[in-house]
Protein backbone atom coordinates (compact mmCIF):
# COMPACT_ATOMS: atom_id res chain seq x y z
CA UNK A 1 0.00 0.00 0.00
CA UNK A 2 1.41 3.34 -0.71
CA UNK A 3 1.98 5.48 2.46
CA UNK A 4 1.49 9.65 3.20
CA UNK A 5 2.46 11.93 5.65
CA UNK A 6 0.47 14.98 6.12
CA UNK A 7 1.92 18.22 7.44
CA UNK A 8 -0.25 20.73 8.75
CA UNK A 9 -0.68 23.11 11.53
CA UNK A 10 -4.37 23.53 12.10
CA UNK A 11 -5.85 19.89 12.96
CA UNK A 12 -9.40 20.60 11.48
CA UNK A 13 -7.55 21.24 7.91
CA UNK A 14 -5.71 17.93 8.84
CA UNK A 15 -8.15 16.43 9.31
CA UNK A 16 -10.56 17.60 6.57
CA UNK A 17 -7.71 16.71 4.01
CA UNK A 18 -7.20 13.47 5.35
CA UNK A 19 -10.99 12.69 4.93
CA UNK A 20 -10.44 13.86 1.74
CA UNK A 21 -7.67 11.82 0.31
CA UNK A 22 -9.37 8.53 2.23
CA UNK A 23 -12.35 9.20 -0.32
CA UNK A 24 -9.96 10.07 -3.91
CA UNK A 25 -7.41 7.09 -2.68
CA UNK A 26 -8.86 4.88 -0.62
CA UNK A 27 -5.22 2.68 -0.43
CA UNK A 28 -3.53 5.31 0.39
CA UNK A 29 -2.09 4.50 3.92
CA UNK A 30 -1.35 8.22 5.91
CA UNK A 31 0.69 6.81 8.61
CA UNK A 32 1.65 10.26 10.48
CA UNK A 33 0.09 13.33 10.67
CA UNK A 34 2.22 16.36 11.97
CA UNK A 35 1.41 20.33 12.51
CA UNK A 36 5.30 21.79 11.90
CA UNK A 37 7.99 21.67 9.50
CA UNK A 38 10.24 20.24 12.22
CA UNK A 39 8.07 17.24 12.87
CA UNK A 40 7.86 16.77 8.96
CA UNK A 41 11.06 16.57 8.15
CA UNK A 42 11.86 13.87 11.18
CA UNK A 43 9.22 11.85 10.43
CA UNK A 44 9.67 11.47 7.01
CA UNK A 45 13.43 10.42 7.55
CA UNK A 46 11.87 7.66 9.81
CA UNK A 47 8.85 6.35 8.17
CA UNK A 48 10.26 7.06 4.20
CA UNK A 49 6.16 7.93 3.08
CA UNK A 50 5.91 7.50 -0.58
CA UNK A 51 3.95 10.88 -0.77
CA UNK A 52 4.19 14.60 1.62
CA UNK A 53 1.92 16.83 1.77
CA UNK A 54 2.86 19.90 3.05
CA UNK A 55 1.17 23.09 4.44
CA UNK A 56 3.23 25.98 3.02
CA UNK A 57 2.72 28.16 6.25
CA UNK A 58 4.07 26.30 8.94
CA UNK A 59 4.92 27.41 12.16
CA UNK A 60 8.93 27.22 13.15
CA UNK A 61 9.65 26.29 9.59
CA UNK A 62 7.83 26.75 5.98
CA UNK A 63 6.72 23.92 4.19
CA UNK A 64 9.27 24.84 1.29
CA UNK A 65 12.26 25.13 4.11
CA UNK A 66 10.98 21.76 5.41
CA UNK A 67 11.17 20.24 2.04
CA UNK A 68 14.57 21.66 1.31
CA UNK A 69 15.82 19.97 4.67
CA UNK A 70 14.77 16.51 3.77
CA UNK A 71 16.06 16.82 0.32
CA UNK A 72 19.24 17.69 1.63
CA UNK A 73 19.23 15.10 5.03
CA UNK A 74 17.86 12.12 2.25
CA UNK A 75 20.66 9.51 2.31
CA UNK A 76 21.54 9.43 -1.93
CA UNK A 77 21.51 5.42 -1.41
CA UNK A 78 18.40 4.42 0.36
CA UNK A 79 16.63 2.39 -0.92
CA UNK A 80 13.35 4.07 -0.87
CA UNK A 81 12.81 7.26 -3.34
CA UNK A 82 12.28 10.58 -2.45
CA UNK A 83 8.61 10.96 -1.42
CA UNK A 84 6.54 12.97 -4.28
CA UNK A 85 5.80 16.35 -3.27
CA UNK A 86 2.62 18.32 -2.69
CA UNK A 87 1.92 21.59 -1.27
CA UNK A 88 -0.82 22.72 0.43
CA UNK A 89 -1.54 26.47 0.27
CA UNK A 90 -3.78 29.77 0.58
CA UNK A 91 -1.63 31.88 -1.43
CA UNK A 92 -2.56 33.79 -4.07
CA UNK A 93 -2.13 33.23 -8.21
CA UNK A 94 1.60 33.92 -8.43
CA UNK A 95 2.26 31.18 -5.93
CA UNK A 96 0.23 28.92 -8.50
CA UNK A 97 2.42 30.22 -11.22
CA UNK A 98 5.33 29.21 -9.22
CA UNK A 99 4.69 25.98 -7.91
CA UNK A 100 3.37 25.26 -12.05
CA UNK A 101 6.68 26.40 -13.34
CA UNK A 102 8.66 24.20 -10.93
CA UNK A 103 6.49 21.13 -12.05
CA UNK A 104 5.64 20.77 -8.38
CA UNK A 105 2.00 19.89 -7.36
CA UNK A 106 -0.03 21.71 -5.64
CA UNK A 107 -3.56 21.62 -3.69
CA UNK A 108 -5.01 25.16 -2.84
CA UNK A 109 -7.26 25.83 0.37
CA UNK A 110 -9.66 24.98 0.85
CA UNK A 111 -8.93 21.70 -0.70
CA UNK A 112 -11.60 20.76 -3.49
CA UNK A 113 -12.17 16.91 -4.21
CA UNK A 114 -12.06 17.45 -8.12
CA UNK A 115 -8.80 19.42 -7.47
CA UNK A 116 -7.46 16.09 -5.11
CA UNK A 117 -8.23 13.74 -7.81
CA UNK A 118 -6.03 15.46 -10.29
CA UNK A 119 -3.19 15.34 -8.15
CA UNK A 120 -4.10 12.04 -7.19
CA UNK A 121 -3.85 10.80 -9.94
CA UNK A 122 -0.22 12.38 -10.72
CA UNK A 123 0.56 10.98 -7.76
CA UNK A 124 -0.15 7.29 -8.70
CA UNK A 125 1.22 7.90 -12.04
CA UNK A 126 4.90 8.96 -10.32
CA UNK A 127 4.57 5.71 -8.08
CA UNK A 128 3.94 3.42 -10.50
CA UNK A 129 6.47 4.81 -12.48
CA UNK A 130 9.10 4.27 -9.64
CA UNK A 131 7.94 0.61 -9.25
CA UNK A 132 8.67 -0.30 -12.16
CA UNK A 133 12.17 0.87 -12.09
CA UNK A 134 13.57 -1.83 -9.70
CA UNK A 135 16.66 -2.72 -11.54
CA UNK A 136 18.35 0.32 -11.14
CA UNK A 137 16.10 1.88 -8.15
CA UNK A 138 19.68 3.76 -6.09
CA UNK A 139 20.60 5.41 -9.12
CA UNK A 140 16.58 6.60 -9.38
CA UNK A 141 16.63 7.83 -6.02
CA UNK A 142 20.06 9.77 -6.22
CA UNK A 143 18.77 11.72 -9.51
CA UNK A 144 15.17 12.21 -7.86
CA UNK A 145 16.56 13.82 -4.82
CA UNK A 146 18.62 15.89 -6.97
CA UNK A 147 16.07 16.84 -9.52
CA UNK A 148 13.71 18.05 -6.21
CA UNK A 149 16.52 19.95 -4.62
CA UNK A 150 16.58 22.02 -8.28
CA UNK A 151 13.07 22.23 -8.44
CA UNK A 152 12.81 23.45 -4.72
CA UNK A 153 15.90 26.39 -4.78
CA UNK A 154 14.09 27.37 -8.34
CA UNK A 155 10.53 27.70 -6.18
CA UNK A 156 12.08 29.08 -3.81
CA UNK A 157 13.21 32.14 -5.64
CA UNK A 158 10.43 32.50 -7.59
CA UNK A 159 8.25 32.48 -4.59
CA UNK A 160 10.68 35.05 -2.91
CA UNK A 161 11.02 37.39 -5.56
CA UNK A 162 6.99 37.44 -5.66
CA UNK A 163 6.53 37.97 -1.99
CA UNK A 164 8.93 40.47 -1.53
CA UNK A 165 10.01 44.01 -2.90
CA UNK A 166 13.88 44.24 -3.09
CA UNK A 167 15.81 47.55 -3.33
CA UNK A 168 17.42 48.45 -6.68
CA UNK A 169 20.44 48.81 -4.74
CA UNK A 170 22.50 45.98 -2.68
CA UNK A 171 22.71 46.74 1.46
CA UNK A 172 25.60 48.71 2.45
CA UNK A 173 25.81 48.43 6.29
CA UNK A 174 23.66 45.90 8.63
CA UNK A 175 22.31 47.07 11.91
CA UNK A 176 23.41 45.17 14.47
CA UNK A 177 24.33 44.14 18.23
CA UNK A 178 27.14 42.88 19.89
CA UNK A 179 26.75 39.29 20.94
CA UNK A 180 26.85 38.59 24.84
CA UNK A 181 26.15 41.93 25.69
CA UNK A 182 22.86 41.50 28.15
CA UNK A 183 20.63 44.58 27.82
CA UNK A 184 22.88 46.08 25.85
CA UNK A 185 20.76 48.44 23.37
CA UNK A 186 23.84 49.67 21.25
CA UNK A 187 23.30 49.22 17.44
CA UNK A 188 26.48 49.35 15.54
CA UNK A 189 26.38 49.90 11.96
CA UNK A 190 28.81 47.11 10.10
CA UNK A 191 29.67 47.57 6.42
CA UNK A 192 28.60 44.68 4.21
CA UNK A 193 32.57 44.99 3.01
CA UNK A 194 33.54 43.47 6.49
CA UNK A 195 31.20 40.45 6.62
CA UNK A 196 32.36 37.27 6.02
CA UNK A 197 29.19 35.28 6.27
CA UNK A 198 26.03 34.72 7.72
CA UNK A 199 24.50 32.22 9.87
CA UNK A 200 20.99 31.65 10.86
CA UNK A 201 20.31 30.53 14.27
CA UNK A 202 17.04 30.27 16.53
CA UNK A 203 15.59 33.83 16.33
CA UNK A 204 18.85 35.45 15.11
CA UNK A 205 21.72 35.97 12.53
CA UNK A 206 25.07 35.52 13.29
CA UNK A 207 26.85 38.28 11.43
CA UNK A 208 30.72 37.01 11.13
CA UNK A 209 33.44 39.22 10.74
CA UNK A 210 37.17 38.94 10.95
CA UNK A 211 37.40 40.94 14.16
CA UNK A 212 34.17 40.10 15.72
CA UNK A 213 30.37 38.18 16.25
CA UNK A 214 27.70 40.11 15.85
CA UNK A 215 23.91 39.66 16.13
CA UNK A 216 20.91 40.63 13.97
CA UNK A 217 16.60 40.11 13.86
CA UNK A 218 16.20 40.00 10.33
CA UNK A 219 15.80 36.75 8.77
CA UNK A 220 18.10 35.31 6.71
CA UNK A 221 15.74 34.21 4.01
CA UNK A 222 14.85 38.69 4.17
CA UNK A 223 17.99 39.34 3.85
CA UNK A 224 19.71 37.22 1.38
CA UNK A 225 17.99 38.89 -1.51
CA UNK A 226 19.20 42.31 -0.57
CA UNK A 227 23.11 41.54 -0.54
CA UNK A 228 25.12 41.67 -3.83
CA UNK A 229 24.80 38.38 -5.07
CA UNK A 230 28.08 39.17 -7.27
CA UNK A 231 29.83 38.92 -3.67
CA UNK A 232 27.11 36.67 -1.68
CA UNK A 233 26.54 33.55 -2.28
CA UNK A 234 23.87 31.45 0.01
CA UNK A 235 25.15 27.73 0.02
CA UNK A 236 22.26 26.69 3.03
CA UNK A 237 19.00 27.38 3.76
CA UNK A 238 20.89 29.13 6.85
CA UNK A 239 24.46 30.63 5.27
CA UNK A 240 25.09 33.48 3.42
CA UNK A 241 29.26 33.36 2.55
CA UNK A 242 31.61 35.43 0.65
CA UNK A 243 32.42 34.39 -2.45
CA UNK A 244 36.04 35.56 -2.28
CA UNK A 245 37.39 34.22 0.81
CA UNK A 246 35.99 30.28 0.08
CA UNK A 247 39.03 28.44 0.34
CA UNK A 248 38.51 24.62 -0.71
CA UNK A 249 35.35 22.93 -1.36
CA UNK A 250 35.56 19.28 -0.35
CA UNK A 251 33.13 16.22 -0.21
CA UNK A 252 32.49 14.48 2.67
CA UNK A 253 32.65 10.63 3.09
CA UNK A 254 28.85 10.77 2.73
CA UNK A 255 28.96 12.73 -0.74
CA UNK A 256 28.23 15.83 0.91
CA UNK A 257 29.94 19.42 0.23
CA UNK A 258 31.89 21.51 3.04
CA UNK A 259 33.90 24.70 2.08
CA UNK A 260 36.86 25.96 4.48
CA UNK A 261 37.55 29.51 4.11
CA UNK A 262 40.82 31.59 3.57
CA UNK A 263 42.52 32.30 6.95
CA UNK A 264 39.93 30.45 9.01
CA UNK A 265 39.47 27.54 10.84
CA UNK A 266 35.53 27.47 9.80
CA UNK A 267 34.16 24.51 7.87
CA UNK A 268 30.59 25.11 6.24
CA UNK A 269 28.19 22.65 4.88
CA UNK A 270 26.38 22.92 1.43
CA UNK A 271 23.12 21.91 0.40
CA UNK A 272 21.97 20.12 -1.99
CA UNK A 273 19.96 23.13 -3.15
CA UNK A 274 22.99 24.89 -3.53
CA UNK A 275 25.70 22.45 -4.69
CA UNK A 276 25.09 23.49 -8.86
CA UNK A 277 27.45 26.46 -7.60
CA UNK A 278 30.24 23.99 -7.13
CA UNK A 279 28.96 21.61 -9.81
CA UNK A 280 32.98 20.76 -10.86
CA UNK A 281 32.80 19.11 -8.05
Amino acid sequence: MPTALIAEDEPLLAAALQTELAQAWPELEVVATVGDGVSAVQQALALKPDVLLLDVRMPGMSGLDAAAELADAWDEGADEPFPALVFVTAYGQYAVQAFETQAVDYVLKPVQQARLQKTVQKLRQTLELRARATASSHADSALGVAATADRLRQLLVAMQSGTMTVPSAPLMQLQVSPTGVGGNTTIRMVPTDDVLYLQAADKYVRVITAAEEYLLRTPLKELAPRLDPNQFWQIHRSIVVRAAIIDTVQRDDSGKLQLTLRGRPDVLPVSRLYAHQFKAM
